[in-house]
């Protein structure tokens, strides 16, 4: 599937970007990289992602309860339509509150 665009982030000082498409394709660096990129960080900012499926989706709601775990929240901002769409889908708006993007 040539039409993925590659995962990419940029972290700021208390957020981490995520940029591209956060897919089955392109998630497993940002999986492995996940608990370096994430310490210290309190937003995980989705504004900039282009495709997310239900893999990312689920990694995503992951990403959450390990924080959460861990006593650090963090709170999704910038999510699209599109990942709106598919998180009332999979009815995740308990678990990702939908009305947080800002």
């Amino acid at each position: 599937m040539g039409d993925t665009s590659p995962l990419q982030w940029e972290t700021l000082p208390q957020t981490l970007v995520l940029k591209g498409d956060l897919d089955r394709e392109t998630l497993l660096p940002l999986w492995q990289q996940r608990h370096t990129l994430l310490a210290g960080k309190r937003v995980l900012d989705l504004s900039q992602l282009g495709r997310v499926d239900s893999t990312g989706l689920a990694m995503l709601v992951h990403l959450r309860d390990e924080a959460e775990k861990r006593g650090a929240p963090l709170t999704l901002t910038g999510i699209t339509d599109r990942l709106e769409t598919l998180i009332t889908l999979y009815n995740l708006d308990e678990i990702i509150p939908v009305n947080a993007a800002t």
